[in-house]
C-alpha cells in the first residue's frame, strides 16, 4: 500500500477595513507554497496553519473575496494576527 506524501498549499489573505471581506492575494501549492510561505517569514507576515482552509482556498482565484462560509475562521485568523502585532508592538517599545 503506497502512502501519498500530502502536497503543501498555501495561500495568503489582505483585508483593509474598506474592503467587504478578505481578499486572496496569493495560491499556490507545493514548491510555490513554500515561496509564499518565505515571502511571508522574510517580510515578518504573521503566519496561521490550516491546510484545510489553505485547500479550500485553493479552489478560489487571486483576487476573490473570501465567501460567507468562511467569514467566521478568517475572523478568528484575524483576531489571531491582529494579538500578533500587539505583542510585538509590546515588545518593540518595551512594554
Amino acid at each position: 500500500m503506497e502512502i501519498k506524501k500530502k502536497i503543501k498549499e498555501a495561500a495568503a489573505l489582505k483585508y483593509s477595513p474598506d474592503d467587504s471581506a478578505p481578499k486572496v492575494v496569493a495560491l499556490g501549492k507545493g514548491e510555490i507554497a513554500e515561496k509564499i510561505l518565505e515571502a511571508a517569514r522574510e517580510n515578518e507576515i504573521p503566519i496561521y496553519e490550516n491546510p484545510e482552509l489553505a485547500h479550500t482556498l485553493n479552489a478560489l482565484s487571486i483576487g476573490d473575496e473570501i465567501p460567507p462560509e468562511l467569514y467566521e475562521i478568517v475572523a478568528q485568523i484575524l483576531v489571531f494576527v491582529s494579538d500578533l502585532d500587539k505583542l510585538q508592538g509590546e515588545s518593540r517599545h518595551g512594554l
